[in-house]
């Protein structure tokens, strides 16, 4: 199950308390301070952590504290640290101060860590106060309090290509065609829930993370269907693969291909610009349904665009459709 939102309480570690202590030797009858100072507290961070693909683990469990530091001690001995707390969090992870709303970060390399939450400071020993005029201090500093604030948590998907489009194109079953994923296909609108994302080996030691994304309606940017609440999850995509159905002269009692081209374009402009402007590549999928490639000509002329003719049941076309998307993506890299 894909968690991709969550709210947390997170607080740093109290310092430890300075120590009033007093050297007490045999044959040493008036012994100087000798109190040792706190612990510091751990700190919290967050980390992008490879193989952490959802935010399960922060929906259920709401409050994430770190050690306090421990008080010090005679003889000069200084508390133990608090141990610090890292949260393993999901490459694409955005985490927000809750009542401000200031973006803190965005993890989106693997292995970047970011403290979220400072330390409380370990407090001076009576020691640390000893004069020439103030020779028996009995005065030691408390340890500082740690940091605390709500996080909000957003999870958006990391991927080379997003696949797009309306309910039934068959984006599911190119997923699963073209890599180990085994996402859910069946034969009715939005079997795909929730976005799943796929690894594609090509030849060369070349790979695709390639992000299955549930079908999209009209409306979809206003919060119709499925909504807006995987379209963020398309902001991460480099490329995006528009997916559309020519084997079915229309979707139910819904748009031909040619609409339905146009009204998912139409909700990507909706949701953002920035979005609508990503390279995109438009393969017409279930050829094997056709007589001939009379509809994938006839979508072409209709919207102006290449149109790559392939059949993820089948397997016809695909090849030639993952070489164009690697090329495309090269070209991405070099701009």
């Amino acid at each position: 199950m894909l968690v991709d939102r969550a709210e947390i309480y997170v607080r740093a570690g109290k310092g430890g308390d300075g120590c009033v202590s007093f050297r007490r030797e045999k044959y040493v009858p008036k012994g100087g301070p000798d109190g040792g100072d706190g612990g510091d507290g751990g700190a919290v961070y967050a980390q992008a952590t490879p193989g952490v693909d959802t935010l399960l683990d922060f929906s259920g469990r709401h409050h994430w504290i770190a050690q306090n530091g421990q008080p010090g001690m005679g003889k000069n001995r200084t508390g133990r640290s608090g141990k610090d707390l890292v949260l393993e969090l999901p490459s694409g992870t955005l985490i927000h101060d809750r009542d401000t709303g200031v973006l803190i970060k965005d993890l989106t390399e693997p292995q970047e860590r970011i403290c979220i939450a400072e330390p409380g400071k370990g407090g001076r020993g009576n020691a640390r106060f000893a004069r020439p005029d103030h020779q028996t201090p009995r005065e030691a500093e408390p340890g500082t309090d740690g940091r605390e604030r709500w996080l909000r948590l957003e999870l958006k998907l990391i991927a080379d290509v997003g696949i797009i489009g309306l309910p039934n194109a068959g984006k599911s079953t190119l997923l699963s065609r073209i890599s180990r994923a085994r996402p859910k296909i069946a034969d009715y609108p939005f079997t795909t829930l929730e976005p799943q994302l796929g690894i594609v080996e090509l030849s060369d030691a070349r790979r695709l993370v390639v992000a299955d994304l549930p079908g999209l309606i009209e409306g979809a940017h206003a919060g119709a269907g499925l909504g807006d609440e995987f379209l963020r999850h398309v902001e991460r995509t480099r490329v995006l693969l528009h997916l559309i159905d020519v084997g079915t002269p229309a979707y139910g009692d819904g748009p031909p291909a040619e609409r339905g081209y146009r009204t998912i374009r139409k909700e990507l402009a909706g949701y953002s610009d920035a979005l609508a402007a990503n390279p995109e590549i438009i393969a017409a999928n279930k050829t094997d349904l056709t007589p001939d490639e009379t509809p994938v000509r006839d979508l072409a002329r209709a919207i102006g665009r290449d149109v790559i003719p392939i059949s993820a049941a089948t397997g016809a076309g695909v090849p030639a459709l993952l070489e164009t998307l690697w090329r495309t993506l090269e070209s991405t890299r070099a701009t």
